[in-house]
């Protein structure tokens, strides 16, 4: 297990039409943390996801994970160890049954015969799909719920050290998002969770890094923050429904601690 799994040193990022996303991100995440990334749309939480397992390429600065710095000759190595679920599950599911789906990316990295089985058999159980139920089911057919679940699958088939969501409880009913979020609790590894659904970081993550306009604008405790709406509010995040606890405010707390 690696230390830091993720490193990113002064990352700028700007897209074709000159519109800058990321200006000079600075972040390390240790290993089995579990952080929430969250901002107002066009903060820039997609792109800087994208830069983790190399869809986009850094154009200054540098991203490592694990042992690799994101560059075109590392993206084998870059893409089995960080696993990034996408907020459409109908962009990563494109196979005729579940089974298939599941089991894409290992197929891809040569793995074959027992082994695979094994992997398939063992992320579709840690997703609570059933294998032998849903196996031969087209995913077209499935739920929301169920569909996000086999894209989980699918990407923990591949073994990975790092998980990255991308608005994991988008477009899923209460009782699903429920599922979601009892499912990522109970899986150990180094996440980075993207979400608008601040109820779900708050649940789940000890540490939140809000991004503004292509900024770090906020990296440290989960509480401290969702109890400080003025600053919420200032980003264009609305407080978490469930948070009910005494009104504080960042300017209370040092500056270092923050």
């Amino acid at each position: 297990m690696h230390h830091n799994p993720i490193l990113i040193q002064n990352l700028n990022h700007t897209y074709p039409d000159g519109t800058p996303s990321l200006k000079g991100i600075n972040l390390s995440i240790q290993a089995g943390q579990r952080v929430a990334l969250i901002g107002a749309n066009g903060s820039g939480k997609s792109t800087l996801q994208l830069h983790l397992n190399g869809i986009f390429l850094p154009q200054s600065g540098q991203v490592k994970v694990g042992d690799w710095l994101v560059k075109a000759d590392n993206l084998h190595y870059i893409r089995n160890f960080v696993g990034l679920v996408f907020q459409n599950p109908d962009n990563q599911l494109f196979m005729p049954s579940v089974w298939e789906d599941v089991a894409f990316g290992p197929i891809n990295s040569g793995v074959k015969g027992k082994e695979l089985e094994v992997r398939v058999i063992e992320a579709m159980k840690a997703v609570n799909i059933d294998p032998q139920i849903y196996g031969s089911r087209n995913p077209d057919n499935l739920s929301g719920g169920e569909k996000k679940r086999v894209a989980i699958a699918g990407v923990l088939a591949m073994e990975p050290q790092v998980l990255v969501l991308d608005e994991p409880s988008a477009q899923l009913d209460p009782r699903s998002r429920r599922q979601l979020i009892n499912l990522l609790d109970t899986l150990y590894f180094t996440q980075l969770i993207a979400t608008h659904d601040l109820d779900l970081a708050w649940e789940l993550c000890d540490r939140t890094i809000i991004l503004s306009q292509g900024k770090i604008v906020y990296d440290g405790d989960t509480d401290r923050i969702m109890s400080d709406r003025q600053f919420l509010e200032k980003h264009a995040l609305e407080p978490p429904l469930s948070y009910s606890r005494p009104y504080c405010n960042l300017k209370d707390i040092p500056l270092q601690s923050r």
